[in-house]
Parts: structure tokens; C-alpha cells; sequence
């Protein structure tokens, strides 16, 4: 797994390549102002600083993440805006809290029994029928790109403390386990090739 706190002086540096996928990500959440949101592995906060920027944004957002080095680069937040340093598998947060969650980049760096605990604890601060967008690097499964897909999970594994965000996932039957319905998808080509996935909690 990647030493976070090591790489937070140089994660912006490939932030243009996660832009297209936030962006359809933020599309994807609609997220008004009379939502909570919660931005569950925010990094350098990516997320934050686009929604930050749209014309509509929710009222209350948290963004949480395990290293304190990738929040201590946080710009300054709208006002209602905060972040907190927690492990995604206990989330600083009571049950059925949020309106709306997004996962950007976190979730296909997790091993498999990591990342199930952790979208049990995101099904959990959501409410009823609350929305949950994940972006994850993907290659969509045609014959002409199978060797990107190769080579990615190839570079995740031999140099898993820098490069763990290349490894590929489809996130969909994760989802599914989780007890979230599947909504809808859009994938993007340029900067990383990515999948973005909504889905609704049950209830």
C-alpha cells in the first residue's frame, strides 16, 4: 500500500489527470445546497476544491482522510466546510448522516477486504436512499486496451508505495455486495482512463 504521507508533497503534481473524472463525478452527485456531503479518502482535497468552485454546492461537506501530510495541503474551505484526519473504516460520523458521499481515487487502492469494510461504513453515514459516486482507474474491457490494463496492474504491483493509484477496479460488484443499487455510469479517456459509478443506499 502507498505511503500517503510521503507522497503529499507531490500529489498535486498529477491533479490534471484526475480533473475530467472529478468533474463527472460532481455531475454525477448533483449535489445541492441542502446537502451533506462526504468526501471519504480526500486526498489534497480534488473534490473539495471543484465543488468548492461550482455555482451550486452543498451547505456542510467533510472531507476525510487517513494522512495528515495530504490534509495539511488543503486550501482554504468555503465556510461550513471541514476536513478530519480518520480511517475510512470508522468514519468520525453518526449513522444515516450524510446525503451524499463521494469515493475519488481511494477505493481501487485498497485491498478487497479493506475496501468491503470501508463501503460498510460509508452505507452507514448515509441516509435512506443516499447517493455514493466512486471514481476509480479503469480500462474498459475491449481487446485493443488489454494491454493498458496489463501494464497498469503491472506498475501497481512492482511499485506499490508510489504507484498503487494505477492499479485498474470496477467497483460495480463491490457495490453491489455493499447493498448499494447501481444508478449509472460514465467512464473518461483523458488524464486517467477512470470509471465513474453511481448508486443509491438502500432504503
Amino acid at each position: 500500500m502507498a505511503d500517503w504521507d510521503a507522497l503529499a508533497a507531490v500529489y498535486d503534481r498529477q491533479l490534471s489527470l484526475e480533473r475530467r473524472a472529478v468533474v463527472a463525478a460532481l455531475d454525477l452527485a448533483q449535489a445541492g445546497p441542502r446537502d451533506v456531503l462526504l468526501d471519504a479518502g480526500t486526498g489534497t482535497g480534488a473534490v473539495l476544491r471543484a465543488l468548492a468552485a461550482r455555482p451550486v454546492r452543498p451547505r456542510t461537506a467533510i472531507g476525510v482522510d487517513v494522512s495528515a501530510r495530504m490534509l495539511g495541503r488543503m486550501p482554504p474551505l468555503p465556510a461550513g466546510w471541514r476536513v478530519q484526519r480518520a480511517d475510512l473504516r470508522e468514519l468520525p460520523a453518526q449513522d444515516a448522516s450524510f446525503d451524499v458521499a463521494i469515493a475519488s481515487y481511494v477505493l481501487h487502492v485498497l485491498e478487497p477486504g479493506v475496501r468491503r469494510a470501508v463501503l460498510a461504513e460509508v452505507r452507514r453515514v448515509l441516509r435512506p436512499g443516499a447517493r455514493l459516486i466512486t471514481v476509480t482507474v479503469h480500462v474498459p474491457e475491449r481487446p485493443r486496451l488489454r494491454p493498458l490494463a496489463a501494464a497498469l496492474e503491472t506498475l501497481a504491483r512492482i511499485a506499490p508505495q508510489r504507484l498503487a493509484g494505477l492499479r485498474p477496479l470496477d467497483p460495480r460488484p463491490d457495490l453491489i455486495d455493499a447493498g448499494f443499487s447501481l444508478t449509472g455510469a460514465r467512464t473518461t479517456a483523458l488524464g486517467y482512463p477512470s470509471l465513474c459509478v453511481a448508486a443509491r443506499a438502500p432504503g
